[in-house]
């Protein structure tokens, strides 16, 4: 089978030419569908016809062609589900906007209402939670003692009073959470409850809800919405 002429793949708009009045041409990797068909009906007219092309390989190109649409369609479809999805979940997030959500942080702000949520999450039982709240200086200004602790979430409280009996003041605490007892050597996670401002999408396409006193953080860090 003889080969194609330069002068072929150029009528053919597939091969690089000298940019003119009507703009630059084609490059010669800018391949689509058509273009390759156009090519493969090309090659055919250049065969010789005393050494026409094996019916393997003209199936084989054929096979190409088909694999090359159907992934095109699919990607595309993919796009769009993609796209959708997105929007969706987007929409529904939109939703948890002033609602209240256990995040994973040790950090919050104290305020006026006098009163912190949160959970520790224990991936295995205790006799003992021990939480640590304690103030911007490192000072253990209270502790809160979750007596026979199962594994998962345990709920606590703290009403923003100090160990001395005295409100505490504004600001930002820690909470330091460590098991003891049966299970020793049991991992303990803390959660708080925190407020979703606002919702937003990042520019890879990933939800980040902003929640106040913390900052942004990924739809899938929401441990519990309450």
């Amino acid at each position: 089978m003889s080969a194609i002429s330069l002068d072929a793949l150029q009528d053919l708009g597939l091969a690089t030419t000298a940019s003119s009045s009507t703009g630059t041409a084609k490059k010669a990797n800018d391949l689509n569908q058509s273009d390759f068909l156009a090519l493969m009906t090309e090659q055919l007219s250049q065969q010789d016809p005393f050494e026409p092309q094996d019916n393997g390989d003209f199936i084989a190109q054929m096979a190409q062609f088909s694999s090359l649409s159907a992934m095109d369609e699919l990607t595309n479809s993919f796009t769009v589900l993609a796209q959708s999805l997105s929007q969706g979940q987007a929409v529904q997030a939109a939703t948890l906007v002033g609602r209240n959500v256990l995040v994973p942080t040790e950090f919050t702000e104290l305020t006026d209402s006098g009163n912190i949520a949160g959970s520790v999450d224990l991936d295995r039982s205790a006799q003992n939670v021990t939480i640590d709240v304690v103030n911007q200086s490192g000072e253990t200004v209270n502790q809160i003692v979750l007596e026979s602790a199962s594994a998962g979430l345990n709920d606590f409280q703290w009403d923003g009073m100090l160990a001395n009996g005295s409100p505490a003041p504004a600001g930002v605490y820690e909470f330091r959470a460590t098991a003891t007892g049966a299970e020793v050597g049991a991992a303990a996670e803390v959660y708080l409850d925190a407020s979703i401002n606002s919702v937003s999408v990042n520019e890879t396409g990933d939800l980040m809800l902003d929640v106040v006193g913390i900052g942004e953080i990924e739809l899938e860090d929401i441990r519990r919405i309450n």
